[in-house]
């Protein structure tokens, strides 16, 4: 990654706290989102499936995150092929998910997490092909990709962090989430936002 050292570790802090968001959002009790119908009802049904929907969301989110972290930290002393097996993987368990039936509401999430994938796996291809950081605190130094590529993948991630944005200004907190203590509605999309500002911010230094 070109630039100052500085941004390659504010990049690696600010992913490695969003996965260990999305970790802790992990723990949360698969009751804090039940109907008032029970488990029983249908509703109980739906919410128990959504439940489990947001917590493949918040592992796929934990793993990308955490991995991002890794390779901005890691990338130049470890061998590419290792972040591109990581993340093409990644990419495959999310496309497989958002195929699957039980994809429901989360299928054009789960989509996204395969193009963040995606878009690691490229970024990992160029770092093979990169020389030695300038910089004796950076782990990765990327030369340029392929232009056309990296501003399509720009112009994606940047229209998602905007998204998310906007979001993250008009989501109400969760009543029930609250009550037990768990964070509020617009922690997801915070910590969407703060992966999207990422992965521009990689991109951007290609």
């Amino acid at each position: 990654m070109h630039g100052p050292a500085v941004l390659s570790w504010l990049l690696a802090l600010l992913t490695t706290a969003t996965g260990g968001l999305c970790l802790l959002r992990l723990r949360r009790p698969p009751g804090c989102t039940a109907s008032p119908m029970g488990r029983g009802g249908a509703a109980g049904r739906g919410d128990a499936a959504g439940h489990r929907g947001g917590r493949g969301s918040d592992a796929a989110e934990a793993a990308m995150a955490l991995g991002t972290a890794a390779m901005i930290a890691l990338g130049g002393r470890l061998p590419p092929p290792l972040w591109v097996g990581l993340f093409g993987l990644l990419g495959a368990a999310s496309l497989c998910a958002a195929a699957g039936r039980r994809a429901g509401g989360h299928r054009a999430h789960r989509l996204h997490h395969a193009v963040g994938a995606a878009a690691m796996v490229y970024m990992a291809l160029a770092m093979g092909r990169a020389p030695r950081p300038a910089h004796p605190g950076m782990a990765m130094a990327m030369p340029m990709g392929l232009p056309a590529l990296t501003g399509l993948l720009l112009v994606y991630f940047g229209c998602y962090t905007l998204w998310s944005g906007s979001r993250l200004l008009t989501v109400p907190g969760h009543p029930d989430v609250a009550t037990a203590g768990w964070p509020p509605g617009p922690l997801p999309e915070a910590c969407r936002l703060a992966m999207g500002v990422g992965m521009f911010a990689m991109l951007l230094a290609l």
